[in-house]
């Protein structure tokens, strides 16, 4: 592994909001009856296989899209509420496309035809079917057409996107689930359209856990929601201060910091946590005196890294998942800090933070501990480092001209650039960006901002666009964490 040279000043590297990357066009699979978590049951039909964006590449070029609102099959007599229903799904639908920055939303308003009073399918073969010369003629690369209706509770979708300028289904889909569920329907029809354009899988199933003030009295408590905000859901009950969640690989626990009273010691400790989701059970795994926190899972998830301060200076540490065996990691050295360890991908390096050069930097050193080097050597303070899903990048937030923002580099070091900078909307004054995560497909960062007076929810771009709030209330949120939906 190689590592750059010292850098003085202030951080540098390229702002990314100056660059583009390219996205062209992508692929669609022949798939057969599938049967979700949900029992949501889909069947299919597409027309062979090709790629039609193609993701990646130096220049960025958005594909023109129309998605007509999606048409209702069902009486309006017997589905009263059928609009919400509707306009529930075509929201959910269309914010997960204009998230991937991928598109160009086609308005209405330049629609040649009415898309309520023509088919889902094309004309000749459907009498009363669209014409793909009305939406070539418009710029149209990809249309969507679906329809919906809801029969005893059950929701039924059908769906077709096409290839525009060839005339051609990419595919087409039925799906059919709850009605409760219409948002994971929607989702689940999102991921397959990006699947079968790009050729790589959607992420928008995937869930953040996170720490947030919304119970009010100074608390915090633990929270799970939908990676768009929605289905915010709290999971600790501690009355208390409990922050730094983390996901296990497979989405199934989370470990968490809470300081909780302990009589004997007449004081309150950070002590460690487990939550099994599936069982709602939770577990103290870790409750020696002093700091128990900043713990991120192995990626087989056969264990955890996290820091303990129960020997003085607070050091990085290895656990078992019952919290029984523990691993010194670091020594210092000097008595110096080492927190917020994060194992590589690949599980052959650990990115950490440290103040042994004097001021807060990310690190990167063996798995034992061994061999460990610095790799940001600019700014007051950098911290929270996370790893890309290939292990290829590393952000963290480094505290730069009196606030923090979001950076992106390679994990030897090199490449640096700046993903965020936004000024507060009260003073104008700089917001700080912080806690940053890769999504889990890798094409997304997930980031703390407290730009509007209150730490919110934001994502962007790996290329510094299409940012985007999540969370839009008065509360604040800490340390967010992606996985991808258990």
């Amino acid at each position: 592994m190689v590592f750059p040279s010292r850098l003085k000043g202030t951080i540098q590297g390229t702002d990314i909001k100056k660059r583009r990357s390219l996205l062209r066009r992508p692929l669609f699979f022949s798939i057969t009856v599938v049967i979700s978590a949900l029992l949501l049951r889909t069947t299919s039909w597409s027309q062979g296989s090709s790629i039609y964006i193609r993701v990646g590449e130096a220049t960025l070029k958005k594909s023109l899209i129309a998605v007509p609102p999606f048409q209702f099959h069902g009486s309006p007599a017997v589905v009263k509420n059928y609009d919400a229903i509707g306009a529930e799904l075509y929201k959910t639908v269309v914010n997960d496309l204009e998230t991937t920055g991928l598109f160009q939303f086609l308005k209405p308003d330049s629609f040649l035809e009415d898309p309520q009073k023509t088919g889902l399918t094309p004309a000749p073969g459907n009498p009363k079917g669209f014409s793909f010369e009305n939406w070539s003629s418009i710029g149209t690369e990809f249309l969507i057409k679906s329809g919906f209706t809801v029969l005893s509770g059950q929701l039924q979708f059908e769906t077709y996107v096409y290839y525009v300028p060839r005339a051609k289904l990419v595919f087409g889909k039925k799906y059919s689930g709850s009605e409760k569920d219409l948002r994971r329907v929607a989702h689940i029809f999102s991921n397959d359209v990006v699947k079968e354009l790009t050729g790589k899988e959607g992420m928008f199933l995937s869930q953040v856990v996170l720490s947030s003030d919304r119970v009010g009295k100074g608390w915090k408590e633990i929270y799970t929601m939908d990676w768009d905000g929605n289905n915010l859901t709290k999971i600790s009950d501690h009355r208390s201060i409990a922050i730094s969640p983390a996901w296990s690989p497979d989405g199934n626990l989370i470990a968490y910091t809470a300081y909780v009273f302990h009589p004997n010691w007449k004081s309150r400790n950070a002590d460690l946590f487990l939550y099994d989701l599936k069982k709602g059970t939770r577990k103290l795994i870790s409750a020696r005196k002093g700091i128990n926190s900043g713990a991120s899972f192995l990626p087989d998830g056969s264990g955890l890294l996290l820091t303990l301060s129960e020997r003085g200076n607070p050091d990085i540490f290895r656990m078992t998942l019952e919290g029984t065996k523990i691993w010194p990691i670091t020594f210092g050295p000097r008595g110096a800090m080492n927190v917020e360890p994060v194992m590589s991908p690949d599980g052959n390096h650990i990115a950490f933070s440290s103040d042994r050069s004097g001021r807060p930097m990310i690190y990167i050193m063996n798995r034992d501990g061994a061999g460990a080097k610095r790799v940001t050597f600019a700014g007051r303070y950098n911290s929270t480092p996370a790893w890309s899903p290939d292990g290829k990048k590393l952000l963290f937030a480094g505290f730069d001209e009196g606030h923090f923002d979001i950076f992106m580099m390679d994990s030897t070091g090199y490449n640096m650039v700046r993903l965020t900078t936004a000024r507060k909307m009260n003073n104008n004054k700089y917001s700080n960006n912080e806690d940053p995560v890769f999504s889990p497909d890798g094409r997304h960062v997930m980031f703390v901002s407290d730009r509007t007076g209150s730490k919110q929810i934001y994502i962007i771009n790996l290329d510094g666009t299409n940012e985007r709030r999540i969370t839009f209330d008065r509360f604040n949120y800490f340390k967010p964490k992606w996985v991808k939906s258990p």
